[in-house]
């Protein structure tokens, strides 16, 4: 039983075949309906794109799933879990995969405990940019994980800074199989990001994983892009890969002129002697000042 009296397993919805979810039990042990698993996500491979993003707020989380986003990708910190649950909670039927830092796992061992701990809390699956030793030992107890090739922009000094990777025969081959690898080691899917759109598409039908693009053009399975880029939450300039679909930075710079305009009536208001007027105060009843001041001067001592 949770805090607040709901049972800590509640049975999913009888009715959830109907809406399009699957019933299922999540790795920590907890009944939930899902609009994907991995077997579904497997069994759709080539036969259609699919769409993906990451949510940084429960506000876009929630909006993704009433969209029909088929697929989240959620940032995990196992040292400060608050976030990641949030955004569980706020799209509770969309597969989510919670993405673990690349510098918080040490050894196989944490990376087992980090992947266990993720999907306590309900994750569908982990991501991460280990090689293929962590994401063996991963894969190994149950825990679907997904990889990350081509651009890692953590590990892009090896490839020679934040720029597309794969425009040459060796980097070609290296990324193909580095996929192969994480392929071996267990993985499920692979993230590609900033490689040349036909090579992706030639690599996902010559792997069974999962693919999913990120500046890797339209040949993977899966179209992946961050939620503040769609909704555009920031200034330009943009990355390349991006297409913006909402102009949210401009609204709220027009929301932040509207806060500093509330702050700057106020306080002309109060110097003026215009805040607190008549319809913001409480009238003391008659006779009670009179009263109050009486009593008060009696007391004052000689």
């Amino acid at each position: 039983m949770n805090p607040d009296g709901t049972p800590s397993n509640p049975l999913p919805p009888k009715d959830a075949h109907k809406r399009g979810l699957h019933r299922t039990m999540t790795l920590g042990g907890s009944y939930a309906t899902r609009n994907y698993t991995v077997k579904h996500l497997q069994d759709l491979k080539g036969k259609r794109v699919l769409t993906e993003t990451m949510p940084f707020t429960t506000s876009e989380a929630a909006a993704a799933e009433q969209a029909g986003i088929d697929l989240m990708k959620v940032k995990f910190d196992p040292s400060n879990p608050a976030s990641a649950i949030a955004i569980r909670k706020a799209a509770p039927h969309t597969f989510m995969t919670f993405c673990i830092g690349l510098t918080k796992i040490a050894t196989p061992a944490e990376a087992v405990r980090a992947g266990y701990d993720a999907m306590e809390i309900g994750a569908d699956g982990i991501m991460c940019q280990w090689g293929p030793e962590f994401i063996q030992a991963v894969s190994s107890v149950g825990i679907p994980v997904e990889a990350h090739a081509g651009l890692v922009p953590r590990l892009s000094t090896w490839t020679g800074g934040l720029k597309a990777v794969g425009k040459t025969l060796d980097e070609a081959l290296w990324i193909f199989r580095q996929i192969r690898a994480f392929e071996d080691a267990g993985a499920w899917a692979v993230e590609v990001e900033v490689v040349p759109a036909e090579l992706l598409a030639q690599i996902s039908s010559r792997t069974r994983l999962v693919t999913s693009s990120i500046g890797a053009g339209s040949g993977g399975d899966i179209q992946f892009m961050f939620a503040e880029d769609i909704l555009g939450n920031h200034a330009p300039p943009f990355p390349r890969h991006t297409k913006q679909y909402r102009n949210l930075f401009k609204l709220e710079q027009a929301l932040q002129e509207e806060r500093i305009g509330g702050f700057r009536d106020y306080i002309e208001d109060v110097k003026n002697g215009i805040f607190p007027g008549p319809e913001h105060i409480v009238k003391a009843p008659e006779g009670l000042i009179e009263q109050f001041l009486a009593s008060v001067d009696d007391n004052q001592p000689k």
